[in-house]
């Protein structure tokens, strides 16, 4: 269907990986064990969470959240791209377009207040211990874990929507999947005002809420030195560097693809970033937060014990 000297496209071709085509299969197995084991791991935290009263405790309220988002994120766009990395026609249909873009978005955004939430659930319980049951409670986290979702949601649908009025010179994406960066390349025309709701979004998701757990850590720090007990002075720094940890991978893959200068990397190295963003962090959350915790370790041993196959053998 022709336009002002633009089409409106029906299908995209995604490039991904097709330059490198002995690079495909090895992509193909390690993306696929990556999501297996997201799935996997995932899945089991958020099944604890739920089953095992000992964990329903604001904190793992909101671990329950993050894992079904980096479900929600990883099935958005790894199963196509598994799908891609072995077929000789990578394409994806208008529709799937925009459901990949718009999950991508949300999800992603979501997180970014999520983990600023988490970072204040910490601080609270470490600065304000005593006070921690009140402020923290049900009703509070709930609202906490609700508006960073609605958040998340509305910014994806604001983000998507101006990008859906872009009109498009080209229809092959050089992506895996339809992100609204590598989308937004096959622009016509410069659109000043999509520039601008992307650079408010990404500035309101990415350096704030870095800015506040920032600000969070730097009081948690202050009051972990001052325990006198090594073994507390442990046990809080091993909680609180899980998170850092998530906080590092997640905001430092993020911030490099969506607040640098568009011309200061590769858009195959774009690539690779997002495939370690979308695939290595979801994968690795449950296994950061959940290695060293005895909670979790005694919560998935209680749940192995009830399955009849393990009892058995």
């Amino acid at each position: 269907m022709k336009g002002e000297n633009f089409t409106v496209w029906s299908f995209f071709f995604l490039e991904g990986f097709s330059k490198y085509p002995r690079l495909e299969i090895v992509l193909f197995v390690f993306s696929l064990v990556m999501y297996l084991v997201t799935i996997l791991g995932n899945s089991t935290l958020i099944l604890i969470t739920v089953l095992d009263s000992h964990l329903q405790t604001p904190m793992y309220l909101f671990l329950g959240n993050l894992s079904f988002m980096d479900i929600c994120y990883t099935s958005a766009s790894i199963p196509a791209l598994l799908v891609n990395l072995l077929s000789s026609k990578k394409t994806i249909i208008f529709s799937g377009c925009v459901v990949q873009m718009y999950l991508s978005l949300s999800m992603g955004s979501t997180e970014c207040i999520l983990l600023a939430v988490m970072a204040y659930d910490r601080y609270v319980a470490i600065c304000n211990p005593l006070r921690y049951p009140i402020v923290m409670n049900r009703q509070v986290c709930v609202q906490m874990a609700t508006v960073s979702w609605v958040t998340g949601c509305l910014t994806a649908l604001l983000e998507s929507s101006f990008a859906l009025r872009v009109p498009l010179c080209g229809n092959v994406i050089d992506h895996f999947t339809c992100e609204i960066l590598a989308v937004l390349k096959l622009a016509c025309m410069n659109s000043l005002l999509m520039d601008m709701v992307m650079l408010v979004v990404s500035v309101l998701l990415l350096p704030i809420p870095m800015l506040l757990i920032c600000v969070s850590y730097g009081f948690i720090l202050s009051t972990i030195l001052r325990i006198s007990s090594t073994e507390g002075r442990n046990k809080a720094f091993s909680t609180c560097g899980a998170h850092l940890a998530v906080v590092v991978l997640y905001y430092g893959a993020a911030l490099s693809m969506y607040l640098k200068p568009s011309s200061s990397n590769s858009q195959q190295i774009d690539k690779i970033i997002s495939l370690l963003y979308g695939v290595l962090t979801p994968m690795l959350n449950p296994v950061i937060y959940s290695l060293r915790n005895k909670d979790v370790k005694d919560a998935v041993k209680k749940l192995l014990s009830k399955v009849p196959l393990a009892s058995s053998v």
